[in-house]
């Protein structure tokens, strides 16, 4: 159960575009935003964030951002991030074959080899302590830009902000998510732990 209440998205009327950011990415205003909006400069500097990082126009395909923030969140251990950027990745074009072969990404010919460098890169950029090393770091050089090793990084420390928010929060898991977690991500061990209720 989740340590503090989600308000009402209209608590905050002035936060109505900034929510919007969020209903594109999502399908809805996830409860992390509707707890944070007790300080509604939060949320407006989270939204920008996540505008300038998750930019369409960028150098990385946007779905794939998402999975970039799904590896970073697993290795930082939170379920309900793995299972929101999931979601994303879905909305912004990930194929399902994509996102059901999530587990076996090193070998699933539905990811490319420099999909997977990134990938564990997000995984070695999420862990504590950081894993990246420069052996690493050169494997990414081979396939990816500098500007896109930026945009990638960013990813990973956007959503190591929300790790630490929704893990700390216990933030609740909405519905959607919350089957795409059992369908998908239960396989490798999920279980959506804090943030699902007891059913």
């Amino acid at each position: 159960m989740a340590h503090m209440k989600p308000l009402p998205k209209e608590t905050t009327p002035e936060l109505a575009d900034d929510f919007a950011i969020f209903e594109d990415i999502l399908g809805f205003v996830p409860n992390s935003l509707l707890t944070m909006q007790r300080r509604p400069a939060m949320v407006k500097g989270f939204g920008a964030l996540t505008n300038a990082v998750m930019d369409p126009a960028g150098a990385v395909d946007p779905g794939f951002k998402r999975l970039i923030a799904h590896f970073a969140s697993r290795a930082a251990g939170c379920q309900y991030c793995e299972a929101h950027s999931l979601i994303a990745a879905q909305i912004k074009g990930v194929s399902e074959d994509k996102v059901a072969a999530v587990w076996e990404y090193q070998t699933s010919p539905h990811y490319s080899d420099a999909e997977r460098v990134a990938l564990d890169f997000a995984l070695a950029a999420g862990s504590v302590p950081n894993a990246v090393d420069g052996e690493l770091f050169a494997r990414l050089r081979e396939h990816w830009s500098e500007e896109q090793i930026v945009e990638i990084l960013g990813a990973v420390c956007l959503y190591g902000f929300l790790n630490r928010w929704n893990d700390s929060m216990a933030t609740d898991l909405e519905d959607s998510p919350k089957q795409l977690g059992k369908a998908v991500l239960s396989q490798g061990g999920w279980t959506g732990g804090k943030h699902v209720k007891n059913e």
